[in-house]
């Protein structure tokens, strides 16, 4: 019979009291118990001898031991529905959808016996995790694919990105950036999103194929919409606002400018940073979004960008509600919301054109006549500025001589014959919304705005 040594000490030392009528005080400062308790063990000796004192639990399982069948069901859960989530989020999801509740270092314990580590592990950990498989590496007898396996799981990382303390309020600081990756899928899409400085909460999220100004003006509209102006953008320099990484943008490409000229009339400050340490915010939740939302995603069976901005709406609720400080946790210094056609007016991609010798404006592929509010056409001399604007709905306007009309489409040929449809009416043209001038429209402005773009410096004035 094989006693444990705590075991074995009460055994020797009450063998020996008994064998030599020894002393019971030394007894009881030696084991620290009482002189109640040393008679008690006396007496089982007597009784039973050495098998007294096995203790009554041994080579028992506890209640609350998990069953060799619920391991191996989190095991196979993991490797084929769950891989590629961190533990926790494991825990959580295990928790959800297969009505199985485990702590999370008994997950933990479960997966890191069968050499699964996880994605977001620490890099002590992950050290440790490399010693113990380069000892098993060490061991002969593992086939090809054990040795591939153990082989590509030695991998170390590092946390690049730094903590700082959060800005005092809501809306003092917005850490906005996009994130190319195989989010869902099979091809790799941006995920562009802003998250607040103060609270940790992510308030704007958007997919695109590409890191886009399309992106960051839905995000934008998301924050305008939801919580009012913010004070300031912090950005990386080295995505899309980087100018310099186009050789010759036309100014309705680059979004450094279109964006800036829209955060301008809101009076948003932008501040960027080619460090991305220094946003490590944003970086972080990338990080962490990148072991949790791609899941997410596939759980839910989201394959198009249509889809999966739909299920971020619910998904961005959930998620802030489990990471971020409540937002009242700190005063909101977001200004008013604008109203949702001063946002569609305000987030619009601005180009510069003139006026051919048709009267039209020619933009992507196609003619317009400038209209006013009657829908009649108003003509100008070839050659005149004119600004075009397309707003975030997609409609199109024209700044010419500090003056806003719409713009018409030119058909390639009439639709109505007034020779030949004569049972037919002429299709009735509703009135034409004009935005008042005192938006910030005028060529003027906007020209001027370009000129102090120091990327854009010689192409203004040439």
């Amino acid at each position: 019979m094989e006693l444990d040594m705590d075991e074995n000490l009460k055994y020797e030392t009450i063998k020996k009291l008994v064998e030599t009528n020894g002393n019971k005080n030394a007894t009881i400062v030696k084991l620290q118990c009482t002189l109640r308790h040393v008679n008690r063990m006396i007496k089982g000796y007597m009784e039973k001898g050495k098998e007294f004192f096995v203790h009554g639990n041994k080579g028992r399982k506890p209640i609350h031991t998990i069953s060799d069948e619920t391991k191996q069901l989190v095991i196979d859960l993991y490797k084929n529905k769950y891989f590629d989530g961190n533990f926790t989020h494991f825990t959580e999801l295990l928790a959800e959808h297969e009505n199985i509740t485990i702590s999370v270092s008994a997950i933990k314990g479960i997966l890191m016996s069968q050499n699964i580590l996880s994605p977001r592990a620490t890099r002590t950990t992950r050290k440790n995790f490399k010693k113990k498989l380069e000892e098993i590496q060490e061991k002969s007898g593992l086939s090809d694919g054990e040795k591939k396996y153990i082989a590509e799981t030695i991998i170390a990382i590092e946390d690049a990105h730094p903590r700082r303390p959060r800005c005092a309020y809501f809306g003092e600081m917005i850490q906005m950036d996009a994130s190319l990756h195989n989010w869902f899928g099979e091809s790799k899409t941006q995920l562009h999103i802003a998250i607040d400085d103060s609270t940790g909460s992510i308030i704007g999220a958007y997919f695109d194929p590409e890191e886009t100004l399309k992106g960051y003006y839905n995000v934008l509209n998301q924050i305008l919409t939801e919580y009012g102006i913010p004070h300031m953008f912090f950005t990386d320099r080295r995505t899309v606002f980087e100018y310099t990484k186009k050789k010759a943008p036309s100014i309705e490409e680059d979004t450094f400018t279109q964006f800036g000229y829209a955060c301008k009339q809101l009076g948003i400050e932008i501040k960027t940073s080619s460090v991305p340490q220094a946003k490590g915010r944003v970086e972080r939740l990338f990080q962490t979004l990148q072991s949790r939302l791609i899941l997410e995603l596939r759980l839910a069976g989201v394959t198009t960008i249509e889809e999966a901005n739909e299920f971020l709406n619910s998904y961005i609720k959930k998620f802030n509600a489990k990471f971020a400080l409540p937002i009242d946790h700190s005063k909101s210094v977001f200004e008013k919301q604008p109203s949702n056609t001063e946002i569609n007016l305000t987030l619009a991609v601005l180009t510069d054109r003139k006026i051919d010798n048709g009267h039209c404006i020619r933009f992507n592929n196609k003619y317009y006549k400038p209209v006013d509010a009657d829908n009649t056409p108003v003509y100008h001399r070839k050659g005149t500025d004119v600004l075009v604007i397309k707003s975030f709905n997609g409609e199109l306007y024209a700044s010419i001589n500090d003056k806003i009309y719409g713009l018409e489409e030119v058909a390639i040929k009439e639709t109505f014959s007034k020779n030949f449809d004569i049972s037919k009416e002429e299709p009735r043209q509703n009135k034409k919304y004009i935005p008042p001038m005192s938006h910030p429209w005028k060529h003027a402005s906007f020209m001027n705005f370009l000129k102090k773009q120091a990327h854009l410096k010689d192409k203004v004035a040439s």
